[in-house]
């Protein structure tokens, strides 16, 4: 009588096969995720800049002693509620609007991006009240969370620079309307 021994399970050689053939569907999906991450991050910041500019109009409309909310992250914060909880309990102010949230009105640093970006605000003329502004977007980390970077200024038009990594949000109007910053369809 023959005892035959019959071995069950996958040999060592058939392992190394599955795992290579993972390593290369993985090698080939995670760059493209990666991709896909950092053309959502662009559209949330090019979609940003777009309510910045509306609430521009609006905050210039409300308080047209102000003009529009001024530079820097004060005028940043002047678009939004003021406070995380929410606007003003007496209703929206010139330094607390609530024209939009707060994690934008906030994002002035890149430790407070929203979305890969971080923004800010410009203008040419002295003030109150300001007579112009300009909006800028910064990837927080370029090529990373983003490549282009999107201005705009009170003609509404967003453009964008996928030129070289800014260092900072685009805030200078004549910078912002040049040919360097393709507008936007």
């Amino acid at each position: 009588m023959k005892n035959t021994w019959k071995q069950k399970g996958f040999s060592l050689i058939e392992l190394l096969i599955v795992v290579a053939i993972i390593l290369i569907i993985a090698a080939i999906a995670i760059p493209n995720l990666l991709r896909a991450r950092i053309s959502a991050n662009e559209s949330s910041a090019a979609s940003a800049i777009r309510t910045i500019s509306t609430a521009e109009v609006s905050y210039t409309s409300t308080y047209p002693t102000q003009g529009y909310s001024g530079p820097n992250a004060a005028g940043l914060s002047a678009l939004g509620p003021g406070a995380v909880t929410g606007c003003p309990a007496g209703g929206p102010l010139v330094t607390a609007a609530c024209l939009i949230d707060w994690n934008l009105s906030q994002a002035a640093t890149v430790a407070l991006q929203k979305s890969g970006y971080y923004y800010n605000l410009g203008n040419v003329s002295g003030g109150p009240p300001y007579l112009d502004y300009t909006a800028g977007a910064a990837p927080a980390l370029f090529n990373t969370t983003g490549v282009n970077s999107f201005c705009s200024n009170e003609d509404g038009a967003i453009h964008k620079n996928d030129q070289a990594a800014q260092a900072a949000p685009m805030v200078a109007f004549a910078t912002c309307a040049s040919a360097a910053w393709v507008q936007l369809q």
